[in-house]
């Protein structure tokens, strides 16, 4: 399934065209596949780094996804960089009871040329979500250029400053695998 994000009215103009992201559900394991296109080059991007655990990854450029059950309040919240580190939070309520759960690392593929960027990840969310729920998403994308600035994008915006926690931006379902 593929969904495209749209800019926030509210922030900056961004040196990106368009993103653009492909999802597929297998049992509890979500798979991500970013593309985002345009001036790549006027990003700020993080360096390489090792594909380890690391807070705060939104405040610079970052892939996200927010994933939550039909049935309840729970969500994670998935941060991608494209420096391969990563982060993941589980959540009781809308921005309310945060823990970073044990959970074996995503795989995280990602590449950039002056165009595009591409970000490709696959994550088990085994023991956060039931498995046998639609689950609802929000995704989304912070993107800073080299000058600081932050345009945000996702499937859906409410009202009021940027904030994908809230439900409203969880406009995607995916249904679990039919056995």
């Amino acid at each position: 399934m593929h969904a495209s994000l749209v800019h926030h009215p509210h922030t900056q103009v961004s040196p990106i065209a368009a993103i653009v992201v492909e999802v597929a559900r297998e049992g509890s394991r979500l798979a991500l596949g970013y593309r985002v296109t345009g001036g790549i080059a006027d990003l700020l991007l993080a360096d390489p780094a090792a594909p380890n655990r690391k807070d705060e990854l939104w405040q610079h450029t970052c892939l996200e996804a927010f994933v939550g059950s039909v049935a309840g309040d729970c969500y994670v919240e998935i941060n991608l960089s494209p420096s391969t580190q990563w982060a993941l939070y589980g959540f009781t309520g809308y921005r309310h009871g945060m823990a970073a759960p044990d959970v074996d690392p995503p795989m995280i593929h990602a590449e950039a040329d002056a165009d595009r960027l591409l970000l490709d990840a696959s994550i088990d969310l085994a023991g956060l979500l039931p498995e046998q729920e639609i689950w609802q998403l929000g995704l989304a994308a912070v993107i800073e250029d080299r000058s600081g600035a932050k345009s945000y994008w996702a499937l859906a915006h409410r009202a009021g400053p940027p904030d994908f926690h809230h439900r409203d931006c969880f406009t995607l379902q995916l249904p679990p695998a039919m056995r």
